[in-house]
């Protein structure tokens, strides 16, 4: 599910619709997690479907640490990609806001952590990563790790519109990486390997 105060817009022709922020979003707020809604489609299963909805997955679903194929019911399969992405997923099926996300402004992934089964060239952006590549969770965790690191310790200082989704046990978890007492697990974990 994602963060309630965005909402979907048209961005421009080239990059179609995405999630907009109608309210700032801290840095370390959850904006999105998985929830029970959202469809999971085995690798076999999306094969067996007509190419329509193969097409519709290839285009809005991300796959998971075991080669699922995720669709998310909301506004959430909107969310676009970015070198340079204001929200990082971590090891525990949801994303966080790395930076404040002003109002008006897109919330975004780097889809170079989504398992994408074929690289794809992103808009440029002035970075140097002009593609992402179904391995870049290999190349870049590091970097993100320490990106969520750097905000894990406000998820439990700020509101959580979001956190009633989020397993009692899994909010200890947060709570302890949040103080210290705990490493927070890398985002390598999600790295599916058979691309």
């Amino acid at each position: 599910m994602i963060h309630p105060n965005t909402e979907l817009q048209f961005i421009n022709k080239e990059i179609g619709y995405g999630v907009v922020a109608n309210s700032i979003i801290p840095a370390g707020t959850i904006t999105w997690v998985l929830d029970k809604l959202d469809r999971e489609f085995s690798k076999e299963e999306l094969e067996a479907l007509d190419p329509i909805y193969q097409n519709i997955l290839d285009t809005y679903a991300f796959r998971d640490n075991k080669g699922r194929y995720i669709l998310c019911w909301d506004n959430a399969r909107y969310v676009n990609h970015s070198f340079n992405s204001n929200c990082l997923t971590t090891a525990y099926d949801f994303e966080i806001a790395i930076r404040d996300i002003q109002i008006g402004e897109q919330l975004t992934d780097d889809y170079g952590y989504l398992n994408i089964p074929t690289p794809f060239r992103g808009i440029d952006e002035g970075t140097k990563r002009k593609v992402v590549y179904p391995d870049d969770l290999l190349k870049y965790y590091k970097l993100w790790d320490k990106k969520l690191q750097n905000v894990f310790p406000t998820i439990p200082q700020l509101p959580q519109p979001l956190k009633p989704l989020v397993s009692p046990s899994l909010w200890t978890k947060i709570s302890h990486i949040a103080q210290g007492t705990i490493k927070m697990d890398s985002i390598i974990n999600n790295y599916y390997g058979e691309q």
